[in-house]
């Protein structure tokens, strides 16, 4: 079975390596980025999350130089998704980002970001509730970033003039809520109920059990449903401690990532092509259609922006074994085999 490339659009590290550590270097991101091309993975917009401004102006420029100085980074990361500050910080929105260094939506940081990188800022998630969220969404529309919503309260309301305003995504769906909302007008159904956003969702088993997610995509329907992981620096690798953006987290044998002692999550452990098989086996989607949710529906969401920005991906394809594994993948010139 031969496919294209999956996209990752939501990845905070991989294989060890966190990619919001300021001590992050070429070899490294290298490293992880040949593990995640194990994975089916050709393109990823490595994530960073909630921080100080100077602590992100940091993680950005280190990682921005390791992108520049590694051999596949070039090739694999067009850009960046900036998941925070913009949240809302309320307990069970923030999820496991430093809620005190959430603030107001502010288009000037991203600007300031922008100005250190030789990559662009692609994807911007966003609270659009919070002060200034709906003229941060049109500013960020006028820069040619894309917005998603996400760790957010928004309602029926204000998700639609959020995705009047420009918002055109949904960040981990069903995660980054509290467990008790309002019983129907809440972000949850909000953000199902809206045909102008493509909902993402993390198909691990762990941050929706895998009847729940049946729910969701048949609610957003196939057309409108994509695949993230939210991997972090505990993917593909073995239970233990791991850091993650200032803080040590903790995978268990069964692949959830927390902080230690607590009972939220703290991103995944996930791989993409990991994701691509469970929706399979769950019986939530054809082994075509979990992969275009995986590959081309992502690429499809990120072309008006990799155009606006004279952005062109390589040519990358997979083979497939029966078992739904990866036997070969390419990305341009660069090829793979696996046993």
């Amino acid at each position: 079975m031969m496919t294209a490339g999956l996209v990752d659009i939501q990845v905070n590290g991989f294989a060890g390596v966190d990619f919001n550590s300021a001590d992050l270097t070429p070899d490294a991101l290298d490293y992880a980025l040949e593990a995640m091309l194990a994975t089916g993975v050709t393109t990823c917009l490595p994530t960073i999350i909630t921080a100080y401004p100077d602590e992100l102006e940091a993680r950005f420029s280190v990682l921005d130089e390791c992108i520049e100085a590694s051999r596949l980074g070039s090739l694999m990361c067009p850009g960046y998704h900036l998941e925070g500050p913009f949240l809302n910080p309320a307990q069970g929105f923030s999820g496991c980002h430093p809620a005190g260094a959430m603030t107001a939506a502010d288009p000037a940081l991203v600007s300031r970001l922008q100005a250190l990188l030789k990559r662009p800022i692609l994807l911007v998630t966003v609270a659009p509730e919070i002060s200034g969220g709906l003229d941060f969404i049109r500013a960020m529309k006028a820069r040619n970033v894309l917005v998603s919503i996400g760790h957010s309260s928004a309602d029926f309301a204000m998700v639609d003039v959020a995705a009047t305003a420009g918002a055109t995504m949904s960040t981990h769906l069903g995660n980054g809520i509290p467990q008790v909302m309002a019983k129907l007008d809440n972000p949850l159904f909000a953000q199902l109920g809206e045909d102008r956003l493509l909902a993402t969702f993390i198909a691990d088993g762990i941050h929706l059990p895998p009847k729940a997610l049946k729910s969701l995509i048949r609610a957003k329907g196939f057309e409108r449903s994509a695949l993230v992981t939210d991997a972090v620096a505990a993917a593909a690798v073995a239970a233990g401690t791991y850091d993650f953006a200032g803080m040590r987290i903790e995978r268990s044998e069964d692949g959830t990532v927390r902080l230690p002692g607590t009972i939220g999550l703290a991103g995944s452990s996930l791989c993409l092509d990991g994701a691509v098989r469970n929706l399979v086996r769950w019986g939530i989607a054809r082994f075509d259609q979990a992969v275009e949710m995986a590959s081309t529906r992502l690429l499809d969401a990120l072309a008006p922006v990799l155009h606006a920005h004279n952005i062109t991906l390589p040519d990358t394809e997979i083979e497939w074994s029966d078992a739904m594994t990866v036997r070969r993948v390419r990305t341009g010139s660069e090829s793979r085999h696996y046993a």
